[in-house]
């Protein structure tokens, strides 16, 4: 009887630690009115549910990434997205009230989606575009990744065993896709990485194709070239991996 009750306890146990960090979404929109000729905006998330620390992390991930992303005029105070999308609509009121001849709508949107989940690890991409003014608007994507177990977010350093020796290695990678021959510059094909040394982008997310190294424009080369994107296959990557893919 006791090494049943002692199994029985054990199950309870484990499924609780199953559950702890288990995760569901739900559909997040924040958004204007439909009004012609007005300044927009448009973000649609997913919304972790559930009272875990993995789905708080996740979602003051988000909201902090997008609060960032509409921030204009650095000075906002916006705690969560209504006051951000409230803060955008602010910030167009103010500057078109000193620019009437120049006055033209603006306009912020975002999509959320997961690029990656396994048992250890899942990656939210947020495709964004804002515009607000200009000749052009800006888009790009972010990639945010999370320890599932532990339920935090994870940085560019707690992606890989050894930082430097990871960077060696996408430096030739990188090199060898854009026809970048090993002995001459990073640069000497047109890139425009600082003190011509590679480095790695801010941008680093899992995806179903292998781990995605992602320029965002002006990064290491002119908005005219866009995001220069550098996709590793796990098989080449996982060597390098904390968080490896498994088969």
């Amino acid at each position: 009887m006791k090494s049943k009750l002692t199994f029985l306890f054990l199950t309870v146990l484990l499924i609780g630690c199953n559950n702890k960090n288990s995760l569901s979404f739900e559909p997040l929109s924040v958004q204007t009115e439909a009004c012609e000729n007005c300044t927009s905006v448009q973000i649609n998330i997913p919304k972790a549910t559930g009272k875990t620390k993995l789905s708080a992390t996740i979602n003051s991930a988000l909201e902090g990434e997008i609060i960032a992303l509409l921030n204009f005029d650095e000075e906002s105070n916006a705690k969560n997205l209504e006051e951000a999308k409230d803060a955008f609509l602010n910030d167009h009121e103010v500057l078109s009230n000193k620019f009437l001849e120049e006055s033209i709508p603006w306009e912020a949107s975002v999509e959320g989606s997961i690029s990656f989940e396994n048992d250890e690890l899942i990656t939210i991409k947020l495709a964004s575009y804002i515009f607000t003014g200009g000749a052009h608007g800006y888009g790009t994507n972010r990639f945010l990744n999370f320890d599932k177990l532990k339920g935090i977010e994870l940085y560019q350093e707690n992606l890989f065993n050894n930082l430097k020796d990871f960077t060696l290695f996408a430096e030739s990678q990188f090199r060898q896709k854009e026809n970048i021959p090993a002995n001459n510059s990073i640069n000497s094909t047109g890139f425009m990485f600082e003190n011509e040394l590679f480095y790695l982008p801010s941008n680093i997310g899992y995806t179903e194709n292998g781990l995605l190294l992602f320029y965002e424009p002006y990064e290491i080369a002119s908005f005219a070239d866009g995001p220069i994107t550098l996709t590793i296959p796990y098989k080449e990557a996982n060597p390098f991996l904390k968080y490896p893919k498994k088969p």
